[in-house]
C-alpha cells in the first residue's frame, strides 16, 4: 500500500510517498481503509524533530474511513462500518496511508451528516477541545470562556463546544477572521494584533491556550478567582501551575488522548447541528508536502485534509 514516510528530520520536503506492507489487525484492533486524514500542527512537530518520541514515525493521527477487517475480540464494529477517530496518540499511528490499524476503541461511528473529508478533520481537534473544556475545566452554562487562536483547528471547534455547553465565549483572532469566529458562535472577538487581550477579557472562568509562550502568563491575569487555564501548547507551559497558585487560580498542561466516549459525544453534537468542522484546504495524499507547507504557515482557518483514493 501507499503511505507517507521520511528518512530524515526536516521541513515538508523530507516527506515522500513510500510502499509498505498492508497491515493486519491484531486482537481488539480494526483495519481501516483510509478515505481522509487531517493535518495537524503536531504532525509538523514530529516531522521536524521527532516530537514526543525523538525519532521518526509515520505521520498522521486523524482518520476517517471504512472498516475493512476486525481482529479477535472486537464487538463495536464490523466490516463496512464508516468510522472516524484519532488512533494511538501520543504514540505513532500513521494515518497518512491507504490503510491503518487501530485499537477499536480509538474510533467511533462517523457522524451521518459529515463527509469523510469533514470527519477526517474532526477527531484530534474536537477531542482536544472536549477534553480541555469538559473533562478538565468542566465548563458550565453561563461561565465566561476565553479561546485563543479561535479561527484555528482546535480553536474553531472549541468555540462551538463551549457554546454548546452554554458558555459566554470570548475569542482572540486576527481581524480578517472575526466574521468567521462570530459565525461559529463567539460572543466577543478580540483582535490580538491591535488589542491587549488581557485588558479586554476580564472575569474569565476558563482559558484554552493553544499558543503558549507569553500567552500563558498573560492569560492568568484574565481569570477570576478559582478560574483555570488549560494549556495545549507545550510541556514547558507546566510552569504556569506555580505562577497560578499565588493568584488564586489554576493551570494545567494537557495532552489529548484517544477516547471512544469523547468521540461519541462529539458525534452527537455534530448530528444535533451544534458542531461542524471547517475544512479550508483539501489535497490528495501525494501532495502532502504542500499540505505541510500550508500548515507550517500557521494561518489556516480551520483544517487541512489529505484524501486517499
Amino acid at each position: 500500500m501507499r503511505a507517507i514516510g521520511q528518512d530524515t528530520f526536516g521541513g515538508p520536503e523530507v516527506l515522500q510517498v513510500i510502499e509498505v506492507d498492508k497491515p493486519t489487525p491484531g486482537p481488539s484492533e480494526v483495519l481501516v481503509r483510509v478515505h481522509a486524514a487531517g493535518v495537524n500542527p503536531t504532525d509538523s512537530w514530529h516531522r521536524g524533530s521527532g516530537g514526543l518520541f525523538g525519532n521518526m514515525v509515520r505521520l498522521g493521527w486523524d482518520v476517517s474511513g471504512v472498516v475493512e477487517a476486525v481482529g479477535v475480540g472486537v464487538t463495536l464494529f464490523a466490516p463496512g462500518d464508516e468510522v472516524f477517530g484519532m488512533p494511538r496518540l501520543p504514540h505513532a499511528a500513521g494515518t497518512y496511508a491507504e490503510y491503518v490499524t487501530t485499537p477499536a476503541r480509538h474510533l467511533a461511528h462517523k457522524p451521518a451528516n459529515l463527509t469523510h473529508i469533514e470527519a477526517g478533520a474532526l477527531a484530534l481537534v474536537a477531542l482536544t477541545a472536549w477534553q480541555a473544556l469538559v473533562d478538565t475545566a468542566d465548563v458550565q452554562p453561563g461561565q465566561r470562556v476565553l479561546i485563543h487562536a479561535a479561527a484555528g483547528g482546535v480553536g474553531h471547534v472549541a468555540v462551538q463546544i463551549a457554546k454548546a455547553r452554554g458558555a459566554y465565549v470570548l475569542a482572540t483572532a486576527r481581524a480578517d477572521n472575526h466574521d468567521f469566529v462570530r459565525d461559529l458562535g463567539a460572543d466577543e472577538v478580540i483582535d490580538y494584533t491591535t488589542t491587549v487581550f488581557e485588558e479586554a477579557a476580564r472575569d474569565i472562568d476558563v482559558v484554552v491556550d493553544t499558543i503558549g509562550g507569553e500567552y500563558g502568563p498573560r492569560s492568568l491575569r484574565t481569570l477570576r478567582p478559582g478560574g483555570i487555564i488549560v494549556s495545549l501548547a507545550s510541556p514547558a507551559e507546566a510552569a504556569l501551575v506555580e505562577q497560578a497558585g499565588p493568584l488564586g487560580v489554576r493551570a494545567g498542561f494537557m495532552i489529548v488522548e484517544p477516547d471512544n466516549g469523547g468521540l461519541r459525544a462529539i458525534k452527537d453534537l455534530v448530528e444535533a447541528g451544534a458542531l461542524r468542522p471547517h475544512v479550508e484546504t483539501v489535497l490528495p495524499l501525494e501532495l502532502v508536502r504542500k499540505a505541510h507547507e500550508i500548515s507550517d504557515n500557521q494561518r489556516t482557518r480551520g483544517k487541512i485534509v489529505l484524501t486517499v483514493d
